[in-house]
């Protein structure tokens, strides 16, 4: 059994892990929860954490199937690959409450067929290429509910600090200087509110379990005008996990992530090919390099999938990062 002063430690991982990744449609944005990933001082201070996410969504897939085309008139895309730096801060003032803020920086190549023609050869593909802040996340956690500090809940804000709108262009082919989706811009151009809650729990000496869920709901948009509005899809998440914890040199872990985003909506979304339900099987490993630092690498395998409409889809992500407390 897992001693109370260990719960304690484990579960302050997950006050200042829970995820805090953005969608931009049903299947974009690592779902990945670092949470059970890294262990650290549990003592009041600071943490700084870097995380590096590679999501390339190159299947054409609609409901739980692979597909080939697009119904007529419909928009073929052919590649999204995005890759997201996010920095993070977080200061613990003592034992029950955290405070974090996590900032990203993505950089996304975007290309498409556009609207599809089976009369037609294939056009040219337009392409566009970004680099700039996305938007960023506020999250107060408090984990003073039970003695053993294994339980949490969460509350934060998403900023639109990323650009959006018509900030991207397409860079080549027909759609030349044409604004890329307003739902892959790196940020959506709104406040959203974050809650969440998780446990922690020991399935013997040496297996831990963890159990989180979170959600985000759009509360006020920039875009907001008749004609010119985008309120992004309100998304949901869980994960269940098990940490081995035989060595505190290296921890090898499971995860299923599951995910749902509801569809976008307003003038400018993509009310058709914009929600879905995915569930990830995701194997990762934590590496103690010091008393102060972590490093951990996952690998996120679909294995189940519903999307509406037609989406590019990910056959795999991966996530690797560290933390620093002091």
């Amino acid at each position: 059994m897992l001693h109370a002063n260990n719960i304690f430690v484990r579960a302050s991982l997950i006050a200042l892990l829970i995820p805090l990744n953005s969608w931009g449609c049903a299947t974009c944005g690592c779902s990945l929860n670092t949470d059970a990933a890294i262990g650290y001082s549990t003592h009041a201070g600071w943490q700084l954490n870097f995380q590096f996410d590679y999501l390339n969504q190159d299947t054409l897939r609609t409901g739980r199937r692979g597909a080939s085309q697009v119904p007529q008139g419909s928009e073929l895309q052919n590649d999204t690959l995005t890759r997201t730096y996010t920095a993070g801060i977080t200061y613990l003032p003592n034992a029950n409450w955290s405070l974090s803020l996590k900032a990203p920086y993505i950089i996304r190549a975007h290309s498409t067929y556009g609207n599809y023609d089976a009369s037609q050869p294939l056009p040219a593909l337009s392409e566009s290429h970004s680099s700039s802040i996305g938007d960023v996340k506020l999250i107060l956690s408090y984990q003073g509910i039970l003695p053993t500090h294994n339980l949490g809940v969460q509350i934060g804000l998403k900023l639109p600090t990323g650009q959006f709108g018509d900030a991207t262009h397409f860079v080549s082919g027909p759609y030349l200087d044409t604004p890329l989706d307003t739902s892959l811009q790196a940020g959506t151009g709104s406040t959203d509110l974050i809650a969440g809650a998780y446990f922690l729990t020991s399935l013997g000496d040496s297996l831990d379990m963890v159990a989180t869920g979170q959600m985000q709901r759009s509360i006020k948009q920039h875009l907001d005008q008749p004609g010119n509005d985008y309120r992004p899809g309100d998304s949901q998440s869980a994960t269940f996990g098990l940490r081995y914890v035989v060595s505190p040199q290296w921890v090898p872990q499971l995860q299923i992530n599951l995910t749902h985003k509801n569809s976008e909506s307003g003038a400018r979304a993509d009310t058709v090919g914009s929600a879905g339900s995915v569930a990830y099987l995701s194997p990762g490993i934590a590496i103690k390099a010091t008393d102060h630092a972590r490093f951990y690498a996952f690998a996120q395998i679909p294995i189940y999938s519903n999307l509406s409409g037609y989406q590019i889809f990910s056959r795999y992500a991966l996530s690797v990062g560290t933390s620093y407390a002091f």
